[in-house]
């Protein structure tokens, strides 16, 4: 089976699932005078199915329907139960015959039977997002609300029989016995588990671990925590609320201007009419807010990474400090035969008025060794300036944000709100762009040996500087089968690349890419002339046709 994607919202959440199967089934199989049959299924949109429950038909009109409609989107799936559906003249198209047809055997036509298998029971399953109406003659409706592959299937005994969603060919595979997920969610598991709820809990999702880690009690084991947390799943209210700035149906209080229900059709059908209700001034300002505070977010991951390797370079001794130490100690340093160095040497350190162990390279001299050493600490107080740059363009990145997280929310209509996201530069077709381009440069330059490398900031520069500000003579450069920047070498009339001005741009093209953290990364080296974008791929995509491989380690500025 599939593994599903764990999502934070609860409307097809496992613990909403399991409250809302059995309250369900009151609606559809009332009792045995009125049984309740799979009279229609339709669809009118690509990711949306209705199926219509009724005791009976008529001419015109069903007799007590019950309608289901589902959206089955990959950004969004959920059920929604209206009171009436009024199904489109056109582009409209019938599912499932085969069981909204059926008849019992040896009916005529002079015989009022009804038509549509007649509904036996509703069901959920044991740790799994799935919600299943069970019909006679051993059907099976199963709504999976696996993350972004929803769909609705149709169960003959245990194999798939049909699908809603025909391109999900791996739900063809799938069993029905096989969708109850049996855990182990004993105390002692959890002990085994080294204390670690997710791993007994996967159905919790994003949401509800967040509200275990704000109610942790520090120092103290959390299973009383986990266990209230489980009560109040299994007999919850149901909350209306913002989370994130979108709409969130939750089974606890969180976010902000909670309503609250009890029974989960109502509560679902209210969430399913205001998501989906939304105006696209209240989806486009939400999205942009949500993606301000994840770049806000990822700003400050940033500077902590940078500010924790910046101070553990001031713990110990500098390479700077070893070369100065061996310098003036070369006349206490018992040199083994032919002038070599011994592997370790204790010295005194005037910096701190103690003796510190270096170790050396047995292999050179111990003046060569502090020439080593001096090399090193040019190498360190290079990287050491791009990290404090590092810290502060993300510290700016930051003000900007904030300044954006205050401005956006006091906009007022959408023709505001889309001429502040053009003047401020911040959305392109792939994510967030923070800051005006107008304000700096286009892309990254770097001066190697009097060779200018241009570097893409993001896929939109990318694309500018490939398709807009390069020739077929200048070298391109870009790290292999992941993404990054696309680097540039400029031609110069009349002169060959440099081996060493390449192998530069290449530990750049390295340094800004997926690659950075490798101990060896290849990139890709070729003539810009070799490199071409068709119509249809996406910002900062191309086809390269012909290409050398170097290897090397990512290096920044």
């Amino acid at each position: 089976m599939d593994s599903p994607y764990l999502c934070h919202i609860m409307h097809t959440n496992y613990y909403f699932l399991r409250q809302l199967a059995p309250v369900l089934e009151q609606r559809l199989v009332p009792g045995a005078d009125s049984v309740l049959r799979f009279m229609e299924c339709f669809s009118q949109d690509r990711d949306e199915v209705v199926l219509v429950f009724a005791q009976a038909k008529g001419r015109l009109n069903y007799y007590k329907p019950f309608y289901i409609k589902a959206t089955l989107r990959p950004d969004f799936s959920g059920l929604f139960f209206p009171d009436a559906i009024q199904r489109a003249r056109t582009n409209s198209a019938d599912l499932f015959t085969e069981l909204t047809d059926w008849t019992p055997q040896g009916t005529t036509d002079g015989d009022q039977q009804p038509t549509g298998l007649a509904v036996t029971g509703v069901r959920s399953f044991l740790n799994e997002r799935c919600l299943a109406i069970t019909l006679e003659q051993g059907y099976t409706l199963v709504f999976k609300f696996f993350g972004n592959r929803p769909n609705l299937l149709v169960f003959h005994g245990n194999a798939v029989s049909e699908r809603f969603n025909q391109n999900l060919l791996t739900d063809e595979h799938l069993l029905l016995d096989q969708f109850d997920r049996p855990l182990d969610q004993s105390y002692e598991a959890y002990v085994r588990a080294e204390y670690d709820h997710r791993k007994l809990f996967p159905t919790f999702g994003k949401l509800v671990n967040d509200w275990l880690t704000a109610h942790a009690i520090p120092g103290q084991d959390q299973w009383p925590v986990v266990q209230d947390v489980l009560r109040q799943l299994d007999q919850p209210t149901y909350y209306l609320t913002r989370l994130h700035h979108k709409p969130v149906l939750s089974l606890l209080p969180v976010g902000e201007n909670q309503q609250e229900w009890t029974d989960p059709i109502e509560a679902t059908n209210r969430f399913y009419t205001t998501y989906n209700g939304r105006s696209t001034f209240d989806r486009e300002k939400s999205d942009l807010l949500r993606l301000l505070e994840k770049q806000r977010k990822r700003a400050e991951t940033l500077i902590d990474v940078n500010m924790q390797r910046l101070l553990s370079r001031e713990e110990g001794v500098s390479h700077e400090e070893m070369g100065h130490i061996l310098m003036a100690n070369l006349h206490d340093i018992a040199e083994t035969p032919g002038g070599r160095s011994p592997e370790r040497v204790t010295l005194y350190d005037f910096y701190r008025d103690q003796p510190v162990t270096i170790k050396l390279k047995p292999d050179l001299s111990p003046q060569r060794n502090a020439e080593n050493f001096y090399r090193k600490s040019k190498n360190e107080k290079l990287e050491e300036e791009h990290l404090t740059n590092q810290i502060a363009a993300r510290e700016e990145e930051i003000i900007r944000i904030d300044q954006h997280l205050l401005a956006v929310p006091a906009l007022q209509t959408l023709k505001e709100f889309r001429r502040y996201v053009k003047q401020h530069g911040l959305l392109t077709a792939n994510g967030l762009l923070l800051g005006d381009d107008s304000k700096g440069p286009l892309f990254k330059e770097v001066i190697v040996t009097g060779f200018r490398v241009l570097i893409g900031r993001n896929a939109r520069t990318n694309d500018l500087l490939t398709q807009k500000f390069s020739y077929k003579e200048d070298l391109w450069l870009h790290a292999r089968d992941v993404t990054g920047s696309h680097v540039l070498i400029k031609h110069q009339a009349g002169k060959t690349f440099p081996k060493n001005v390449i192998e530069r741009a290449a530990e750049l093209a390295a340094w800004y890419s997926k690659r950075r953290t490798d101990s060896l990364c290849p990139v890709i080296v070729t003539p810009k002339k070799f490199v071409r974008k068709p119509k249809g791929l996406a910002e900062g995509q191309v086809l390269v046709e012909k290409e050398n491989v170097v290897m090397v380690v990512p290096k920044g500025e």
